[in-house]
């Protein structure tokens, strides 16, 4: 691996965001639709929090129990907002950061996403996935 290459090539730039007042429902189904396990929640381009997958499975324990777990998770998800529920102190990186940097910063910290912002603007996210599969590659 070497060891100055920038998160850049291998973050992904298309993002899909969440904004404060969107319902935990609506996260949930960018979640399942677009096969992704964190979703930035941004104000103006920049960056509030951010919510994963296991956020929802926290406060929504009734997808291993129910068959009718669809109406039972909006009426739970009703019970929350947003704010409630992402991470809030979410640490960022920016587009100077090395790969090896961030694949450091994951082994320190509880996360497996990292928001790329520049100038205050959330412009990338970096996961433990595309590190994955930036080492297997190698």
């Amino acid at each position: 691996m070497k060891d100055n290459v920038s998160v850049t090539s291998i973050m992904t730039k298309n993002l899909i965001t969440l904004k404060a007042n969107d319902e935990l429902s609506h996260a949930e189904s960018l979640f399942k639709k677009n096969k992704i396990r964190h979703i930035p929640v941004v104000e103006n381009g920049e960056i509030i929090g951010m919510l994963s997958f296991t956020d929802l499975l926290r406060i929504s324990f009734v997808d291993a129990v129910d068959d009718d777990a669809e109406d039972v998770d909006a009426e739970v998800y009703n019970l929350f907002t947003m704010r409630q529920v992402m991470t809030k102190n979410v640490v960022t990186i920016t587009a100077e950061t090395t790969i090896k940097q961030a694949a450091s910063m994951f082994l320190e910290g509880e996360f497996h996403a990292l928001p790329v912002v520049e100038t205050g603007k959330i412009t990338g996210i970096v996961t433990t996935t595309d590190l994955l599969r930036y080492f297997i590659s190698e």
